[in-house]
């Protein structure tokens, strides 16, 4: 009883407020605010989504400052602009859900190397996972790839400048860029077993969004620790399970694009505020955010969206935790 006691106290718990956490939010409230909504007004709303994914730079190097920060957001601003245009590239192809999965697992495999050399944080592949899967699967031609690199960079440069003008306006010196690290074998490893095997069960069950699956696979690996890494696992079962209750009334809604919009704005900056106090909070943000964007591009049945992230979420958290118990008994069996 007590290590369930236990479990269900560091599930609630509530870690103290990272210093300049509002700041933070704010830059990531605007990063995703400005490029978005200008889609809107020059009626390219199905281009919403490649700003979106660009936008995601603006979440990395949020505990750095200055040069640090702004090589930091660089480095991981190409690489989902490269997995964006991947996924295009894909889409374009009208290759086969396997194909996806394959390649998916692959992108997680080739950003966990490049997460841990160039040390990046948030650490790992997930965004670039969500980015690359959410797009390959998204109707497109071969007219598409372009557009899909030119607007991600585009709001990916604009996310390196929101996240850096206030150093320059301060005048505050600037501080070195982070030092490369040799990358770990294992982990890459690690998350392309994850990341396959939640995309395959997915696949084969038929589910419509086989990517779900692999992200949620994907994001517990990015903690330190297995014991974080089960505790992430469980965090994202529960906080997507109670997000959804959060996600079903602003899907019902309909809304039109600069509200969809906005309403997605004010998630992110409460995902922000709270990421880094408690995880399962901050799903709350991130999965009605994450299924309202999905929306800007093609509107979907609510009640199936609903259903596919839960189950998505499962699988994909369950395959994470699978592979943690297998990874402790080889351990305790070497031992």
């Amino acid at each position: 009883m007590s290590g369930l006691v236990r479990a269900v106290r560091d599930l609630v718990r509530l870690q103290p407020v990272p210093p300049g956490q509002h700041r933070v939010a704010l830059r990531a409230g605007l990063s995703v605010a400005v490029p978005l909504l200008t889609l809107i007004a020059v009626d390219r709303t199905s281009w919403t989504i490649y700003a979106a994914f660009g936008a995601f730079t603006a979440l990395y190097g949020r505990n750095h400052v200055h040069l640090s920060r702004a090589s930091m957001q660089a480095t991981a601003g190409l690489s989902l602009v490269g997995a964006v245009g991947l996924g295009a590239a894909l889409s374009a192809g009208g290759l086969s859900p396997w194909t996806l999965v394959v390649v998916g697992a692959v992108v997680a495999a080739a950003g966990s190397a490049l997460s841990t050399i160039l040390d990046w944080h948030p650490p790992g592949p997930l965004f670039l996972v969500f980015a690359f899967g959410t797009v390959a699967s998204a109707p497109g031609s071969a007219s598409d790839v372009p557009v899909a690199l030119a607007v991600s960079a585009a709001s990916a440069a604009l996310a390196v400048v929101i996240g850096n003008v206030g150093a320059v306006a301060r005048r505050t010196p600037l501080t070195s860029p982070p030092r490369l690290r040799s990358p770990l074998s294992v982990e890459p490893a690690r998350y392309l077993v994850a990341v396959l095997v939640a995309g395959a069960l997915a696949t084969v069950a038929g589910i419509g969004h086989p990517w779900w699956a692999m992200v949620a696979a994907a994001a517990p690996l990015s903690v330190a620790g297995r014991d974080r890494q089960a505790l992430r696992a469980g965090h994202r079962i529960v906080g997507t399970t109670l997000g959804l209750a959060t996600a079903a009334p602003l899907l019902l809604l309909g809304m039109d694009p600069v509200p969809l919009v906005l309403v997605v704005v004010v998630l992110q900056v409460g995902t922000e505020l709270v990421v880094g106090r408690n995880y399962a909070l901050a799903l709350l943000f991130i999965t009605p955010m994450a299924l309202l964007m999905g929306q800007l591009g093609s509107s979907q049945d609510a009640g199936r969206l609903l259903l596919d992230r839960g189950v998505e979420t499962l699988i994909g958290g369950l395959v994470a935790i699978g592979l943690l118990v297998v990874e402790h008994r080889r351990a305790t069996v070497a031992g």
